[in-house]
């Protein structure tokens, strides 16, 4: 391991000021950033990132699904890359730090290294990824599922999106279809520098989340099918009323989520009302689920505990119930190694701290299936991302990005 040096920081205004100029690119009316993947501004926004790595002295290298690889050399070019990384295209109405951040505080990183003049053993490289966000075309994270072959190539070329352009027509119009097969880009080890999205280390006040892994998913599609029946003339006890049993089992979601603590996630967020009048009882019922833990037996214990909740109230109220899953993901707990290397830099820097899990999904929960990863967070206002008002601190900015330096040095070896 090496010493600490907590003396070697970045600069945290050259970070903040290239932030800034890249947000200029789709920047929108309410201060947000509107920069969809592989659109114009899109390329214009990588055009300006593999620029300012190519000043940096770094190589770019660009895979078939258009995943850039930005590398600075280290002393032994044989060792595989320490990497970091994120995204930089945006949702329609995005912030200015949701992945680009990321992105650029890995290429804050390399700066800080030709400044100090210091030499790694390994290289160090910084990656953005194609289609995180997954706004324009589905799935989400395409570039880093592709690489880490979670789909293939193919699959995501045919993505079209609502114009009907393709990702492949798209990435040949931009030009960044790469010639590098994806997943054949050799990785040591993975960090990703992230808001929070959230509002816990704010509420807690802490500088810098130490991430120890990403909840699981289960998506579920619940059905309640009871009578439709005139408001008025159906007496209370005679009412096959699907809208209340299906209340009752909303209500179930959330209570499920708090009987698997700590973090234990229950949501309802799209309800389907049949017939959705005024003056009758409702028939039929659709809802969602989302169910999320921390780990995947955490959450097939959700799932068997709002299955039974729901064959109980099946039983009950004589009405039939369904529950169909939609997708699951599976929990990512990252490396411990990299967990305890971000925990080393936060105190050597003499910043506050605290473990905390991710319960959205980044690029590093396909990496960690290829290399030991990890992840650095940093508070955003009010927790709001995914939004043009997402905020963030210049300081927590620079927090995160010194402790990513420290974190990645102590994984590349400082020669």
């Amino acid at each position: 391991m090496n010493t600490p040096r907590p003396e070697l920081r970045v600069n945290g205004q050259r970070l903040w000021d290239s932030l800034m100029e890249l947000a200029r690119i789709g920047a929108t009316d309410k201060g947000g950033v509107c920069r969809l993947a592989l659109t114009s501004l899109d390329q214009q926004g990588r055009d300006l990132v593999t620029c300012w790595a190519r000043e940096a002295g770094m190589t770019v290298t660009v895979d078939k699904i258009g995943n850039v690889f930005m590398r600075r050399a280290g002393r032994n070019s044989a060792l595989p890359p320490v990497m970091t990384g994120s995204h930089i295209d945006t949702q329609p109405t995005g912030g200015k730090f949701d992945g680009n951040y990321g992105v650029l505080a890995g290429l804050e990183v390399v700066r800080t290294l030709n400044d100090q003049g210091i030499e790694t053993e390994a290289p160090i490289e910084v990656a953005f990824w194609t289609n995180e966000e997954g706004s324009r075309f589905v799935p989400v994270m395409m570039g880093s599922g592709v690489f880490a072959k979670a789909f293939t190539l193919e699959h995501a070329y045919a993505a079209t999106d609502t114009e009907g352009k393709s990702v492949q027509q798209e990435l040949a119009r931009i030009g960044y279809i790469g010639e590098e097969e994806p997943g054949e880009h050799p990785i040591g080890s993975y960090f990703e520098t992230h808001i929070e999205q959230g509002p816990v280390l704010e509420d807690h006040g802490k500088t810098i989340g130490v991430v120890t892994g990403v909840l699981g998913i289960r998506w579920y599609d619940c059905t309640v099918t009871g009578m439709e029946a005139h408001a008025g003339p159906t007496p209370m006890a005679l009412r096959r009323d699907a809208l209340q049993v299906a209340s009752r089992l909303m209500q179930e979601v959330v209570a499920c989520a708090h009987r698997h603590p700590p973090h234990g996630r229950g949501t309802v967020g799209m309800v389907q009302v049949h017939p959705n009048s005024r003056n009758v009882i409702p028939g039929r019922v659709k809802f969602s689920i989302d169910l999320r833990n921390a780990s995947d037996a955490l959450c097939e214990a959700m799932d068997a505990d709002i299955r039974a909740v729901a064959s109980r109230l099946a039983v009950e109220t004589g009405l039939a119930i369904t529950i169909q899953p939609v997708s699951a993901y599976p929990a990512q707990p990252f490396h411990p190694d990299c967990v305890a290397a971000v925990a080393r830099a936060a105190e050597a820097l003499g910043y506050t701290s605290m473990p905390v899990v991710s319960g959205a999904g980044h690029d590093a929960v396909y990496m960690a299936r290829l290399a030991p990863a990890g992840m650095i967070f940093i508070p955003c206002k009010d927790g709001i991302s995914h939004n043009e008002i997402e905020d963030a601190q210049p300081e927590h900015i620079t927090a995160g990005c010194n402790v990513l330096l420290h974190a990645m040095l102590e994984r590349a070896g400082r020669v």
